[in-house]
């Protein structure tokens, strides 16, 4: 088999910034490891700060970005400069520690997606793992609340309007490791944290961060591990085998229906995604929208809906030779002879509300008999709260998540 010849690299991600960026300069021992690590604290004047070492040599560098973003971030440095790393004789891998507010998901894209030069740099470095290092004392404090980003001053965009949940979560679910720092107050945190872990990033081994040098932590990526694959919004939601028991009052919610939401009525509900939830992700299909696939995802306070593309029984649909082997088999199995492959799949994630007033609440904002017997001309007149959507600023430079078009925000 031929010999991968790119550099390899890992990303660490996560809100505890002191651990992780321990965890980060445990690499520097490694001979030929170079550490960079970014910092977001000014990117509403257009600043962000880069810190580059390895062995005795330390960079700091302050970047000065037409547009202070994320986006602007990769595309206008950490790319390129990851790119420049590959191509050096003595440098042998690459850590990158995100700054606090980024995710890994849209770094892992921008990597695969955006050309730096004639190629991605997915060209030039092999991803070896995704960390995330957590605070045990203070994450499930983070993931279950509705606090903006801004009021930590963790903005990652003058516009940056995410909710700390939103970013916690992220972090955990797209992780090949989770690095462990910290203690919980008390034993009844500490077994509600693991229940929350068990259901959000499930199989995802968690480490502790006390004693863990670099080969060790490459050691606990799994052989199944997705290193940086990217989520199919039309893919199986399950992943790892969740435990589907209530456990510490954190419990799971499978919802699934082949009749379409209202738009009024599932706006009215939607709530119930929000309060108690720390988790939710799926598809959900709008009459008033016959064909297009909604993603709805939230975490604690933070809701996100957008587009994940046409349904495949769509006029417009990409054709089953364009789409996955798991989409085309998920589609065949719940085939419908009238409405294709349109159907609700929500996983929900709770920790205070009950399966059965969350089941309750989105059943009740599924057309009703006489709703669905009068067709899809009466359905396009219903008015519609999900029909306008949020454009990202810096368009002409933005790296997109995988989310097209998805509005992030706790307000609705």
């Amino acid at each position: 088999m031929p010999t991968d010849s790119r550099t390899p690299l890992v990303l660490i991600s996560g809100l505890a910034l002191t651990p992780a960026t321990e965890f980060a300069e445990r690499f520097l021992a490694q001979p030929g490891t170079a550490v960079v690590e970014y910092n977001l604290r000014q990117v509403t004047e257009g600043v962000v700060t880069r810190r580059l070492r390895q062995g005795q040599a330390n960079q700091l560098s302050v970047l000065e970005l037409a547009h202070g973003c994320v986006s602007c971030t990769l595309r206008h440095d950490m790319l390129p400069l990851l790119r420049k790393l590959s191509q050096r004789p003595e440098v042998r891998r690459i850590a990158v520690r995100l700054d606090e507010a980024m995710e890994p998901e849209p770094v892992c894209y921008a990597m695969q997606h955006v050309l730096v030069g004639d190629a991605p740099v997915d060209d030039f470095v092999r991803l070896d793992g995704v960390y995330t290092v957590i605070d045990r004392g203070s994450w499930l404090d983070a993931a279950t609340g509705d606090e903006l980003l801004a009021d930590y001053d963790l903005i990652a965009s003058p516009e940056d309007d995410r909710t700390l949940a939103q970013v916690a979560i992220s972090q955990v679910e797209f992780a090949d490791v989770l690095v462990e720092a910290g203690r919980e107050p008390d034993t009844w945190t500490a077994a509600r944290t693991n229940a929350v872990l068990d259901r959000v990033a499930p199989g995802t081994p968690r480490v502790p961060l006390s004693n863990l040098d670099a080969a060790g932590a490459l050691a606990r990526v799994p052989d199944d591990a997705r290193l940086g694959e990217l989520i199919d919004m039309h893919g199986a939601l399950l992943h790892g085998q969740p435990p589907l028991h209530d456990e510490c009052g954190v419990s799971t919610v499978l919802f699934s229906a082949t009749r379409p939401f209202h738009p009024e009525r599932l706006h009215e509900a939607i709530d119930v995604l929000l309060d108690g939830v720390v988790r939710t992700r799926g598809r959900a299909w709008v009459a008033s929208q016959p064909d297009a696939a909604l993603w709805v995802e939230s975490a604690g306070g933070g809701l996100g809906i957008g587009h994940a593309g046409p349904w495949l029984a769509s006029e417009d649909g990409p054709g089953w030779e364009n789409v996955s082997d798991e989409r085309s088999a998920l589609a065949s199995l719940r085939w419908d002879p009238r409405f294709g492959d349109r159907a609700q799949e929500l996983v929900i994630v709770a920790h205070r509300a009950t399966a059965t007033e969350i089941e309750t609440a989105l059943t009740e904002a599924l057309l009703t008999d006489a709703e669905l017997v009068a067709g899809e001309q009466a359905w396009s007149r219903y008015p519609d709260p999900f029909g306008e959507w949020h454009t990202d600023p810096c368009e002409d430079s933005q790296v997109p998540d995988n989310r097209t078009d998805a509005t992030r925000t706790d307000e609705h």
